[in-house]
């Protein structure tokens, strides 16, 4: 991405503006971008032009943008026609995990952006050599897969298909510094990306356990929270066993890899529940139960811990470590003990 790169002049369109694509708007406009954003279910185009508004309210309140949102909102517009993105650089779909609808949606879009248009779709799961055959130049056509909420929350990765320009991946990898993201970029297409793949692993390793009654739901939630989730926002799984000794963890890997879960269906809590009709927290029946009372509860505990979160990733980046060595670099240099830098005048 060059210097002269201006986001004013950078048009994003974004397909579908449900929880994940009003948010993902949300991110773009807050970047500087003007949004497009185009709802193609009539009856859920205000729906989606609400969530967005209520995002700025969200991040007006806890400081995350500068100024008042009416400065960013006045960038953003939406519509039922996808005509209306003919002048995007860079469009992003985020419609339901459909194939055959997201294909057909591609193939109408080929014929209205212009040919070097940055098309994308955010999947959490189909492959992305199966979606770019739909469009012209697929070299242009990328996956961007985030996490909810899309404007606070670290995450990004950009996947690449088979037929993917490289060059134009290293561009929307650079975006992800505008969008204040720690990005992560795929460079072979593979089923689930990275972060699924990490995931999802550990989901089956969380059922099983339930499954074969070795501990209840809530107990290993307990664990996750209070092991990986206390070291993987600042480290991540190899800077970890880094940290406290490869070695060992070599030798735990060669007793215990053969004992883990390899099932290649879903088991049969996760069955039982979604076979009743369970939605999770959206109907109240899940893994726990809800009142109406504890849905609202939760959803603002997680708006809320989302902007804690984001706080404490941001003290500790990915290059925290290059960022310390300058520092300390710049007070050997100056001659001052630490602690006086502030005194040199």
């Amino acid at each position: 991405m060059s210097k002269e790169f201006k986001p004013e002049n950078f048009q994003v369109g974004i397909i579908g503006l449900g929880l994940m694509g009003s948010s993902i708007a949300a991110c773009m406009l807050m970047a500087g971008h003007p949004v497009v954003g185009v709802e193609l279910l009539p009856d859920a185009m205000e729906a989606g032009a609400h969530r967005v508004r209520n995002h700025f309210k969200l991040a007006a309140e806890k400081g995350l943008i500068q100024g008042k949102a009416e400065t960013y909102l006045k960038n953003f517009s939406v519509s039922g026609d996808l005509e209306a993105l003919k002048n995007s650089q860079l469009v992003i779909e985020s419609i339901k995990e459909d194939k055959q609808l997201k294909s057909e949606i591609f193939q109408i879009l080929d014929g209205i952006v212009g040919k070097d248009t940055l098309i994308t779709t955010n999947t959490s799961a189909i492959p992305i050599t199966a979606l770019q055959q739909f469009v012209s130049n697929p070299g242009r056509f990328f996956g961007l897969h985030w996490m909810e909420p899309a404007y606070t929350t670290r995450f990004l990765e950009v996947i690449c298909g088979e037929n993917s320009d490289p060059e134009k991946a290293q561009f929307l990898y650079n975006l992800g510094d505008l969008w204040q993201k720690e990005t992560v970029l795929v460079k072979k297409d593979l089923p689930g990306f990275i972060a699924n793949r990490l995931m999802y692993a550990m989901y089956r390793e969380a059922m099983y356990l339930v499954d074969g009654d070795y501990a209840t739901v809530e107990d290993v939630d307990r664990a996750c929270r209070n092991v990986a989730g206390y070291f993987l926002p600042m480290m991540g799984v190899f800077r970890w066993m880094d940290f406290t000794g490869i070695g060992s963890y070599r030798e735990v890997m060669k007793d215990l890899f053969p004992t883990l879960n390899n099932d290649a269906a879903p088991g049969k809590v996760i069955n039982e529940i979604v076979d009743a009709g369970g939605k999770g927290i959206f109907n109240g029946h899940g893994f726990y139960e809800y009142t109406p009372e504890e849905r609202e509860i939760w959803q603002e505990l997680y708006n809320e811990f989302s902007y804690e979160i984001r706080e404490l990733t941001l003290k500790y980046p990915a290059d925290i470590i290059h960022k310390k060595l300058e520092e300390k670099k710049a007070l050997q240099a100056s001659g001052l003990p630490k602690g006086n830098q502030d005194k040199k005048d």
